[in-house]
């Protein structure tokens, strides 16, 4: 007799220990490797000056996004040495992409790390990368949406062409990318966010793999997740106030191309029809999971660029009024506000995931009364204040 799913061996379903084995190695080689990177910066000059619209206020190291990829090359080594995860490699190229698109993107935070790249130029890399994934196949094929249909689906699949497809991937990847660049103003903000998303993203790409006997399509999206979830688990000590080192855009951007990888490899072929018809929300979860799993970066981008637009500025243009920094203006310490934000990216993410596998009147009400935490807590000190 077999072991069951959960246990994780060669012939089993659902592969968890492989993906934690992963996991825990890429994230051991980066919080290895963030020591030596920190001091290649520091030699190399890509250093952080506060400025006006800084927190920290101490000139602090950056390029950490170099020891993450690096780290992240590593786990993707050891899972192609794995039986069961080299069908990831086998079955699609989509790890490929992330080596390759990742790579060239970290070289483009490097060279910003160090000489502050412009912004136009910076966009044209990240459709560059984005590009590069969508040539190696990591792009949308099916997409649901909750009107028209029948009642099997609770909606209807629009099913794209290659343009299409191709074109909506390099869209989010770019969102995603310049979401986390965004966010990323506080220590270990970009990091734990990063993190978060990328549970939630291989958690439900592990529910994927359960449900479709081992579908080969489920295992790259997964692999992909574990290996960014080890990488900013691995950063993080090193990142967490008082960071001794800030991933800079080299890693933000990673973060976000990867999150935008692994969302469209498991979401854009996710097959609606496996779901009955009792379960219409988990046909909408793919979508609703992209969205959830990176909405307070998300949510911070879209009003930055409403908000410099207002003004006439660039909407690549820097202010201080992103949400951590209102968190700060409320009255949260730097780190009570990360970990506010990591609270409400962590309800919204795990959340959505819930609703896949769970009884839905039992997340509801679950999720309602983690709301009504969250809120609380945020909102706190300037209930106090007002006293």
């Amino acid at each position: 007799m077999g072991q069951s799913p959960l246990g994780g061996d060669a012939g089993s379903v659902l592969p968890v220990r492989e993906f934690l084995l992963v996991a825990l190695v890429t994230a051991v080689l980066t919080f290895l490797l963030t020591g030596l990177i920190r001091l290649l910066a520091i030699r190399l000059g890509a250093v952080a000056y506060p400025r006006q619209r800084d927190v920290h206020v101490v000139p602090i190291p950056r390029m950490g996004g170099v020891a993450m990829y690096l780290g992240v090359c590593g786990g993707m080594l050891l899972a192609h040495q794995l039986p069961v995860l080299r069908r990831a490699f086998d079955f699609s190229w989509d790890p490929y992409a992330i080596l390759i698109g990742g790579g060239i993107l970290v070289l483009i935070g490097m060279v910003d790390d160090r000489f502050e790249l412009d912004s136009l130029t910076k966009f044209a890399g990240q459709t560059t990368c984005a590009g590069i994934l969508v040539l190696f196949g990591i792009q949308w094929v099916v997409l649901w949406v909750p009107w028209g249909g029948d009642s099997d689906t609770g909606g209807s699949v629009l099913i794209l062409d290659q343009n299409q497809g191709g074109l909506l991937a390099i869209l989010l990847a770019v969102t995603l990318i310049n979401a986390m660049n965004f966010v990323d103003g506080l220590d270990g903000l970009a990091a734990g966010i990063g993190l978060i998303a990328a549970a939630a993203t291989c958690a439900f790409s592990l529910h994927l793999l359960d449900e479709s006997k081992g579908d080969v399509n489920n295992y790259p999206p997964a692999l992909i997740a574990a290996t960014l979830a080890g990488a900013c688990l691995g950063f993080l000590p090193h990142n967490f106030q008082p960071a001794r080192i800030f991933m800079g855009d080299s890693g933000s951007m990673l973060i976000g191309l990867m999150a935008a990888a692994a969302s469209t490899s498991v979401s854009g072929r996710a097959n609606p029809s496996l779901w009955g018809a009792t379960e219409s929300i988990a046909v909408f979860s793919p979508l609703f999971i992209v969205a959830a799993v990176l909405f307070v970066p998300l949510l911070d981008l879209l009003m930055a660029v409403v908000r410099r637009t207002r003004r006439g500025e660039s909407p690549f243009s820097a202010d201080k009024m992103h949400l951590h920094h209102r968190m700060l203006a409320v009255g949260h310490s730097q780190r009570r506000a990360v970990l506010l934000i990591y609270l409400w990216a962590g309800v919204l993410a795990f959340g959505a995931v819930a609703f896949t596998i769970f009884d839905v009147f039992f997340v509801t009400w679950g999720l309602v009364i983690a709301v009504v935490i969250a809120a609380a807590a945020s909102f706190l000190p300037s209930v106090r204040s007002s006293r």
